[in-house]
């Protein structure tokens, strides 16, 4: 109880105050409750309970935990472990993290001593497992958190290989934003006679969440974004946004802007990741550019701003990235930057929720005067290509390939008429068909016993040759080349044939004899 005074709670939520006396009583609980509404307490407080009341029946020895918290990314995992340190910090239990992106023999090492409690990510857990340095036959409370971002992010298989290896008298322990049928499928094999717990609506963001939406354009978002931070002077405001790259491109922008900002995405290091998390958390970052991995394991006390710098594709995943604000019963804004080819996901995401997202205007702010005409003017619009000249992709000197990519062969009348432009033979014998990666006046031959062209005759599915890897060959001269018949070929030898300017080699097929066939 110290540990929850000091925690600031005085009353418990509505999901703590369902789901901790089914919790207690021993039964398999499934909770579903909105983003910031205290779940991790309302399953950790009575685990925690129960860890103390009840004697271990390992002895207390290394490398066997008593409960296993697993979580979909790197960031809740950490998230969750504080919160049971912090719990838990005036007990005797120890509690440890692991995920990946870190040193595993770190890890090892604090497993060799006693641990109660281990929250970890699904593929960090096996490679432990694989390791035999953790053992699982000691689990009793099993928890899934987050266990529809767990299936979305493809964890199924993991997930079920990791609890074949738990004992079957156990607890389990599964909550999620949703109960959709894949989670209601999951929970089949893994819980037993559950009792629900789900306190508000389906899809529903905190009231606490004043929301609204801006429509600019594209290419005006990062001045509008930068404006909206400097004039209204916020000092922390997490950003959204669709890909990795977008999140690194806006951070560039608005460090040269002069506002202290970083990224955070998959393609970071942990140690990159986790440095940027604490400094955005302790004052010292005012903008934290994310992407979706991390829009559900992110808890940032009293956190006032989250902006939408782009609509997620999943109408779902506006909820979880709104829902970093106003948690705890604090107040918050998210503001949602929508150029009108975002328009749909904006329609579906108003359905989703079912209102109608408020729709402002900064009066204050005024493009920059120096912006190029057509980032005022419009969307930006598919820029067309140079054109190829023979002179840029193919050398004409008849005596070798030159295109760039080394799939063409012969002159500029004889390449290959073909969409891949994987095709070899003269003008007269271009390839028609813009899926075979092969010639179609010949039949299958070895070349030089290293690589194989294929002819009309030859089986698509087995004797498809690497035409689009230059594995064709040429003729400098009027030499005749013998080649032996492939492997399984009921063609005869043949020989290349004469061509004029030293165009690509055709070969040249006559009727067997019994006498030389194989």
């Amino acid at each position: 109880m110290r540990a929850i005074a000091d925690a600031g709670y005085i009353t418990p939520t509505a999901v703590q105050a369902k789901a901790i006396p089914l919790i207690l009583a021993g039964g398999d609980v499934m909770a579903s409750a909105q983003t910031g509404t205290g779940k991790t307490a309302a399953f950790t407080l009575p685990i925690l309970h129960h860890l103390l009341e009840k004697p271990s029946v390992n002895n207390n020895r290394s490398g066997f935990p008593r409960c296993l918290i697993l979580t979909p990314t790197r960031e809740l995992a950490a998230q969750v472990e504080e919160s049971v340190k912090t719990y838990g910090k005036y007990t005797s239990l120890k509690t440890m993290v692991m995920y990946g992106g870190v040193s595993i023999f770190a890890q090892i090492k604090s497993l060799r001593r006693h641990i109660d409690i281990v929250v970890s990510t699904p593929g960090r857990l096996l490679d432990h497992i694989t390791r035999k340095t953790l053992d699982l036959s000691g689990v009793e409370v099993l928890v899934l958190d987050e266990a529809d971002r767990m299936l979305d992010m493809g964890f199924i298989r993991d997930i079920k290989k990791i609890t074949a290896l738990l004992p079957k008298q156990r607890q389990n322990l599964l909550l999620s934003a949703t109960f959709s049928e894949e989670i209601k499928s999951l929970s089949k094999g893994i819980l037993h006679n559950p009792v629900f717990v789900e306190v508000t609506r389906r899809n529903t963001p905190s009231e606490l969440v004043e929301q609204s939406v801006h429509l600019v354009q594209q290419r005006l978002k990062s001045h509008l974004l930068s404006h909206i931070i400097r004039h209204y002077d916020w000092k922390q405001v997490l950003v959204f946004t669709r890909t990795k790259n977008g999140a690194n491109k806006l951070t560039e922008k608005l460090l040269s802007d002069g506002i202290s900002s970083a990224a955070i995405h998959s393609n970071k290091s942990q140690p990159a990741r986790t440095k940027a998390l604490t400094q955005f958390k302790n004052g010292s970052l005012s903008v934290l550019v994310a992407t979706d991995i991390v829009s559900r394991g992110l808890d940032i006390d009293h956190l006032p701003h989250v902006v939408n710098f782009e609509l997620p594709n999943v109408a779902e995943d506006y909820i979880h990235r709104i829902g970093r604000t106003g948690r705890a019963g604090s107040a918050g804004a998210a503001i949602s930057l929508v150029d009108r080819e975002e328009l749909q996901y904006l329609k579906e995401i108003e359905r989703v929720i079912k209102r109608e997202i408020p729709k402002v205007v900064f009066d204050s702010f005024v493009p920059p005067a120096n912006l190029p005409a057509e980032v005022q003017n419009s969307s930006p619009r598919r820029q067309n290509m140079p054109r190829r000249t023979a002179s840029a992709n193919f050398n004409t000197d008849n005596t070798r390939t030159a295109d760039t990519n080394k799939r063409y062969t012969g002159t500029t009348a004889n390449r290959a008429d073909n969409n891949n432009k994987r095709y070899a033979g003269t003008t007269a014998n271009r390839a028609g068909d813009s899926s075979r990666g092969y010639s179609t006046n010949s039949r299958t031959f070895s070349a030089d016993n290293k690589r194989y062209t294929a002819g009309a005759n030859a089986d698509d599915n087995s004797r498809k040759t690497g035409a689009g890897n230059n594995y064709y060959t040429t003729r400098t001269n009027n030499a005749a080349m013998p080649r032996t018949a492939a492997p399984g070929s009921q063609n005869r030898p043949q020989r290349y044939g004469k061509s004029q300017n030293a165009r690509t080699a055709q070969f040249k097929t006559s009727r067997p004899s019994s006498k030389n066939s194989d």
